[in-house]
């Protein structure tokens, strides 16, 4: 039997892109923003949230939506959003 899923695009909200455009702009970066997506496998209870994906330079950030965190390259290491073009500017 072949499983397949079934994704449902997450919205940034205009708020958030806001936060990360300002926070971009401040530290003199060009980024790339990709949505996050809920994915489920159909005909189980299985199912994943993919977080909204900000690259910049050679990072690339995990941003959930309300949350105060952004995960660095992975989730091993996690920042204060209010951090982030700190980050930026120095990493």
């Amino acid at each position: 039997m072949l499983l397949t899923t079934q994704n449902i695009d997450l919205k940034i909200s205009k708020e958030l892109r806001r936060k990360i455009d300002l926070a971009c702009r401040f530290a003199n970066a060009k980024y790339k923003l990709t949505n996050g997506y809920v994915s489920g496998i159909r005909e189980t209870n299985i199912g994943f949230v993919t977080p909204h994906i900000l690259e910049v330079n050679d990072n690339v950030f995990l941003i959930f939506n309300n949350s105060k965190y952004i995960y660095v390259n992975g989730y091993n290491k996690k920042i204060l959003f209010n951090d982030l073009t700190k980050y930026i500017k120095n990493n």
